[in-house]
């Protein structure tokens, strides 16, 4: 398992700190390593998670640090050789404060809080970094959560603040950058809809979008600000299937979830056929089959086929 740690570290770069936050590795039976110790230079506190992208190396943000003070994307191989691909200024964001997602073109995608409102940002693996849009309130700000990619191939995400009541939007942007406000928190009376939210948004298998808010609601025992809701958007997405582990060998088992699963004929790892056994109405198990690739895991049941989301990755 990999990780990082927002301060200490034997990095030289944030004295007051006691170090600029680490990349660490850990075994399942403990055995803890640190891979690489920031200077500052090469980024500082990295708050948000790594991912391992198609590359197999492992992507993150750190929020501070870098060549002009506002953050960083950095790539690291397992070994924890790291390399800064992109230092923010205050012409393409800064504070990059969540997780990448990398969609299915292969580029990686994410969030700043800066230089103002926020911004919406892609970046090849190479190092590559293109503005896609820049918040200015209206439209939301201070892009909190991260982005997910759901199947319709557009990006999801939430600001916590801003939109047309000041209290936080739910957006879609697709791949090349236009943005789509797609709700405005506060639209009920007295905020019984929640404000504010601040984590990941999630695609569950019947299609919907989910979320949380920190704020509002009906229940006041928290204060006039309400205790926070738990909200479910539907956006014209069909169902799915999600797979447990998303990455796996050939020869390994997979648990695939998703509903009206019973009756299902077929499971195929991005077109190679598998072997597979239906559990109950909304779980199937699957060995990834010899030669399968990366790719789309898709399951034929008797209403239809059904994709995964994320696609399955096959490690070698």
């Amino acid at each position: 398992m990999y990780g990082t740690t927002s301060f200490g570290g034997t990095g030289a770069g944030c004295p007051i700190r006691g170090g600029c936050g680490t990349v660490f590795k850990v075994t399942t039976g403990g055995t803890f390593t640190t891979l690489h110790s920031f200077q500052g230079a090469d980024g500082a506190e990295p708050l948000a998670a790594l991912i391992q992208a198609s590359d197999g190396n492992f992507y993150g943000t750190t929020y501070e640090g870098g060549a002009h003070g506002l953050g960083s994307v950095f790539k690291m191989n397992s070994v924890g050789t790291l390399t800064r691909l992109h230092s923010f200024s205050a012409t393409d964001g800064g504070s990059p404060y969540t997780a990448l997602v990398q969609a299915t073109n292969g580029n990686l995608y994410g969030t700043t809080l800066g230089p103002v409102f926020g911004t919406v940002f892609s970046i090849t693996l190479g190092g590559t970094l293109t503005t896609l849009h820049t918040f200015d309130g209206t439209d939301g700000s201070t892009p909190f959560a991260a982005l997910i990619q759901a199947t319709d191939g557009n990006l999801y995400g939430a600001t916590t603040g801003g939109g047309a009541n000041g209290e936080g939007t739910v957006f879609k942007i697709i791949l090349s950058g236009t943005l789509t406000t797609l709700y405005n928190f506060c639209s009920q009376t007295g905020c019984t809809d929640g404000y504010g939210p601040v984590h990941t948004l999630f695609q569950d298998t019947n299609g919907r979008i989910y979320g949380t808010t920190a704020d509002g609601g009906t229940n006041n025992s928290c204060g006039a600000d309400g205790c926070g809701t738990i909200f479910g958007l539907g956006v014209g997405l069909g169902p799915l299937v999600e797979t447990v582990p998303t990455a796996g060998k050939a020869g390994e088992r997979v648990i695939i979830l998703g509903n009206n699963l019973t009756g299902s004929t077929s499971v195929t790892f991005n077109g190679t056929a598998a072997t597979f056994t239906v559990v109950s109405d909304t779980e199937i198990t699957a060995t990834v089959p010899t030669g399968a690739t990366t790719g789309t895991l898709q399951v034929t049941t008797p209403t239809g086929t059904l994709n995964s989301n994320p696609a399955f990755q096959v490690l070698l």
